[in-house]
Parts: structure tokens; sequence; C-alpha cells
């Protein structure tokens, strides 16, 4: 077994027309000035010297022709305007193609490992990408982890592309009848099972100073107000389309709504840059850049099986693993993410009467 998991991370490179390359570390200096406010706790985040930090702000400017950071004695120092573009273009990057290269990184994993063992069974996930479900990849056991929508992780099942697919489903009766209704297609007469998983909170994601103007749905209809969108095959964009049709919202009303991101990481990250004003997602893409959050909808973020594949050696350690003390605490330090019977398998039928009932 590969005793070190290979990682894909993107990774900028400034090149000027004589050729000088920008060390790309420079984001992590960035990142260290606008958490701290100092320069030499920041060159340490960045596991650098203060005098290698200092160089490369100097040839940053002469670089791009403008500072990075201001400094200003008793102030501590700050990023200029220019500092704020590159690094929330560089975290903007980051939430937009992660997702794609941890995809990518699983299934190299899975080859190599193939090709060190020979063939054996790997279990498959194909999941919504999310804070939680990437937690499973941590656990014991080799997992194949792709991410996509739910409507492709349903449709991979049923081929027998993967073993797992991700399902999320409101705790609301109403709501979650309407999902249901919405793949029925993809779950109708599978004899599929439930593995339960977490529930996570979604809501608006916006920033301090525009929260004293947004308090609900409705308020996202304020002229001007810029909305940033999740992508429309994505499980979050069916569940807001349901909570604007609840409230009787038109989505042609919101200004920007044809504007949309991949993931909760990426909404966050396009709010927190200021290129938008709110989003909709889930608490811990919040929590991570630091925005506020208004709770709208509690879901269940399901694990979904053929009832043959309960009795797979790999599947049931997987599930014994989700229920074991240390995975639990993990995802109660995600923001708005909590154990749910995690690893507990149910049929739908079940899951709708206790489980969501009794959210």
């Amino acid at each position: 077994m590969l005793k070190t998991k290979l990682h894909i991370t993107p990774t900028w490179l400034f090149r000027n027309e004589e050729n000088d390359l920008l060390d790309p570390v420079i984001f992590a200096l960035l990142n260290g000035v606008h958490d701290t406010g100092k320069l030499t706790r920041a060159a340490q985040k960045a596991g650098i010297s203060y005098r290698h930090a200092w160089n490369l702000l100097t040839r940053g400017e002469l670089f791009f022709g403008m500072p990075m950071v201001t400094m200003r004695k008793g102030y501590g120092t700050r990023l200029s305007p220019l500092g704020e573009q590159l690094l929330w273009s560089e975290q903007r990057l980051r939430a937009r193609l992660e997702p794609q290269l941890d995809s990518m990184a699983s299934e190299l994993n899975h080859q190599l490992q193939q090709l060190l063992e020979g063939a054996h069974p790997v279990l498959r996930l194909h999941a919504s990408h999310g804070y939680a479900v990437a937690l499973l990849a941590e656990l014991p056991g080799e997992l194949d982890l792709r991410y996509c929508n739910p409507l492709e992780a349903l449709s991979a099942l049923n081929r027998g592309d993967c073993d797992l697919a991700s399902f999320h489903l409101p705790a609301s009766p109403p709501l979650a009848a309407r999902v249901m209704a919405a793949y029925h297609d993809q779950l109708a007469g599978q004899n599929l099972r439930v593995i339960r998983f977490v529930t996570r909170r979604q809501g608006l994601i916006l920033r301090t100073e525009t929260r004293q103007q947004v308090h609900g749905l409705a308020d996202l209809t304020r002229p001007g107000l810029r909305f940033i969108n999740r992508d429309e095959h994505s499980g979050t964009r069916v569940l807001f389309n349901l909570l604007l049709e609840a409230h009787h919202i038109d989505e042609a009303h919101l200004t920007n709504a044809a504007q949309e991101e991949f993931t909760h990481t990426a909404v966050a990250a396009y709010v927190a840059a200021g290129m938008a004003d709110v989003g909709f997602g889930v608490e811990a893409a919040a929590a991570q850049f630091g925005l506020e959050f208004i709770n709208l909808a509690t879901e269940h973020y399901l694990l979904v099986c053929h009832e043959s594949q309960l009795r797979q050696h790999n599947l049931c350690q997987l599930m014994e693993a989700m229920g074991s003390d240390s995975f639990l605490s993990a995802v109660d330090h995600l923001a708005g993410y909590t154990p749910d019977k995690c690893g507990t398998p149910c049929t739908f039928d079940e899951l709708l009467k206790d489980g969501i009932e009794q959210s």
C-alpha cells in the first residue's frame, strides 16, 4: 500500500519580459500579513526568514511597479490594493481547481496502488465536494474519491462505475419530498440503501458590512446587491431554487444570479474578495473566510449504495471507521456540521420517517 498519498496543488508563476520569476511563496506571505498584520509573524507562518520576506516584498514592488503591502509605524503591516487582489485571486483559483485536482490525485493514487500491488478491490465514491466528505479520504483503507454533482454521482452508481454516491436531502419534509421527486429517475427501482453521515447548515454567506442590509432571502432582491450563485446542476443550487420558490422569489430579480461558482469554497472566496455581496452555501465555507452566515436550511449529507454492496468488506470497514470517536470529533470541528448516526445504514423510507422528522 502507498505509504504517502500524492496531492496536486495549483501554483501561480509570475514571469516578466526579462524572464524573471517571482517566488510563489509570496502568497503564503501575503496571507500571513492579512491574518496577522505583522511582517515578522507573516514570515514565520510562511516558513521564511524576515530578511527573505522583506526581499520578496521589495522584489514584488519592482516586479509589478507598485507595493504589495503598506507599513506604518504603530499600525503594523497591511495589504495594499494590489496585495489584496493577488491574495484573493490565488484563493479563488484554489477554490475553483482543487476539487478537480483532488479527483485527479485520487485517480492517480488508485492507479499507482494497482500497479504496486496488482488489481484489487478499491472503494469508489463519487460525491459532491464538501468539507466533511473530504475527511473520508483520511480514514484507513483505500478510497477512490471523485467529485461531481449528485446527478452524475447517482448515474455513475446505477451504471456500476462507483460503489457509493453522495446525496443531500433537506431536513424539512416538504423540501425533502421535492428533492426526492427531482431525482426520481436515478433513485427509483434500484434497491438502494442509505448510509447516514452528517447534517450541515446551508444559508447566506456575506461580509460583515453587508449583514446590515441582508436578513433573509427576500433581501436578495435589493437593487444593486450582487449575488454569486452555485452551478445549476449542484445539489446546493437545487436546494436554493426550492427555497426561492417557497418564498415566492423570482431568481431573475437577483443581480448577477447568472454568475456561477462550482464549490462552496469558491462562493465564499468570491464574496470575501468583494466580487459579490452575498452567496449561498455551507456555514463551514463562510467560517473559512471569516464571513457572516445566515442559516436557512439544514440538510442530510448521505452516502448511497446498492443493498448488495453493504456486505462488501471495504465498505463495512468504512462504515465502522465513520463511527469512530476520532472521526466524529473531526466532523464536530467543522462549522455547521453535525455527525448524524455516522456509518449507520438504512432505507430512504426509514430516513424520511426518522432522520428528517427528528432533525
